[in-house]
């Protein structure tokens, strides 16, 4: 099998059940996602560490459940039946998050991104996790959607930010804080 067709030189691609523009809102969903699963394979990389196990497991799980997303805006017209994006998918993020952020030092300020190497991969995570839940909103204005890979994604930014900091803290590595930020964050 050759790795290469040339059924895409005219800037058009496959879909499940059709073909349409590179560049279409589609493409431009799923493929912010697939590049969103690219960078957690980063994170993977660098989260081979047993004070991570948990880390490095939740990571290899999302990138199967970044391609269930994928697949989901993949279809010309798919129906309910055949979603594999559901809503406990998000109920276990929001469980992961809540571990991380019991374990996690209180947090007042912004931060900045980084700290750890797995820190400052995680945080670009987050900001590609929040580009793709914009293309996909985008999406979701022209087409019919999952609503479930929407909610998918809003509670996955978050992970990474918890996350990133427990690899953080786990490392015994401070959060750096925003230096001109006030405190906004915690009990008022």
């Amino acid at each position: 099998m050759s790795l290469y067709t040339r059924s895409g030189d005219q800037g058009q691609t496959s879909v499940i059940g059709g073909r349409v523009n590179k560049d279409d809102a589609q493409v431009e969903a799923y493929g912010s996602i697939d590049e969103l699963n690219s960078f957690v394979g980063q994170a993977v990389c660098l989260s081979e560490d047993e004070k991570l196990d948990d880390l490095h497991e939740q990571l290899l799980q999302i990138q199967q459940e970044l391609f269930d997303c994928g697949s989901d805006l993949a279809y010309v017209k798919l129906s309910e039946s055949r979603y594999k994006v559901t809503p406990d998918l998000a109920e276990q993020i929001e469980a992961w998050i809540d571990r991380y952020e019991s374990e996690n030092p209180p947090l007042e300020k912004f931060i900045l991104p980084g700290g750890t190497p797995l820190a400052a991969v995680l945080h670009v995570c987050r900001t590609v996790c929040r580009r793709a839940e914009r293309r996909v909103v985008t999406l979701g204005q022209v087409k019919e959607i999952n609503t479930e890979v929407l909610k998918y994604l809003n509670r996955l930014s978050d992970y990474f930010f918890a996350a990133a900091r427990a690899a953080n803290h786990r490392r015994q590595v401070a959060d750096i804080e925003y230096v001109r930020s006030g405190k906004v964050f915690g009990n008022k």
